[in-house]
């Protein structure tokens, strides 16, 4: 059973669904403090200016886990909507997108947990994507650990026998720890494709919104690298 874990982000990019694509089983990491590095409060899309970033407003969230992350009330979401439609409302499949995404936005604009906010987006975008994976919560299990033995504890209660690290896993990952326990590591390699996109030269690393905006249905196959 292949695994793989990640921290939900907010309109998380390429590799984050690439990944997914790939296992069995997908645990959304949010049992672990909320650090400034992360992206589960913001990510880029492409405008006529260049890559904009989108930010969703927390209370506090650097001293808490991500699964305890509250979003502030205020008027966040028909920013990030105007945002959104002035970036993509010349894109072939606007229409579709625009309303899918703003659905989901419109049900946090009164405030609600980050964690299930991120979830319910990454959910769309499997739909739009057409992949379709269990996934279960770091926070509804007790791993113990640090690192790399973290989540080898992590996939030995999940009854995983491969996981798939992401590409900085190498740096930390104890290989001999999981192959003495019977897990194969996997580290991702993804080579980030290019498509058509509104705004002039190519930008990668923009939110999966960028592409599903651009490609619609084709998008799955240009994100695992079998489209055009």
């Amino acid at each position: 059973m292949i695994l793989t874990a990640h921290q939900c982000g907010y309109l998380p990019w390429l590799g984050f669904f690439d990944k997914l694509s790939k296992c069995d089983l997908f645990c959304v990491f949010d049992g672990v403090q909320m650090t400034r590095r992360d992206w589960v409060t913001r990510n880029f899309i492409k405008t006529s200016n260049g890559p904009l970033m989108l930010s969703v407003p927390v209370h506090g969230g650097m001293d808490k886990r991500i699964c305890d992350v509250e979003i502030v009330p205020n008027n966040w979401v028909r920013k990030h909507m105007r945002s959104i439609e002035l970036a993509y409302r010349k894109a072939p499949h606007f229409e579709q997108h625009y309303a899918g995404v703003g659905a989901i936005l419109d049900l946090y604009s009164e405030g609600g947990m980050l964690v299930d906010l991120n979830m319910d987006l990454m959910r769309y975008f499997m739909r739009a994507l057409g992949i379709q994976k269990p996934i279960v919560r770091a926070s509804d299990y007790q791993f113990s650990g640090e690192k790399s033995a973290l989540v080898l504890d992590m996939c030995v209660q999940l009854r995983a026998t491969e996981y798939i690290f992401g590409g900085e896993g190498e740096n930390y990952a104890d290989q001999a720890a999981f192959q003495a326990a019977g897990v194969r590591c996997r580290f991702q390699r993804y080579e980030h494709p290019t498509y058509q996109q509104l705004h002039g030269s190519f930008e990668p690393l923009m939110s999966t919104l960028d592409l599903l905006m651009n490609c619609g249905p084709e998008s799955l196959g240009i994100l695992i690298g079998t489209g055009s």
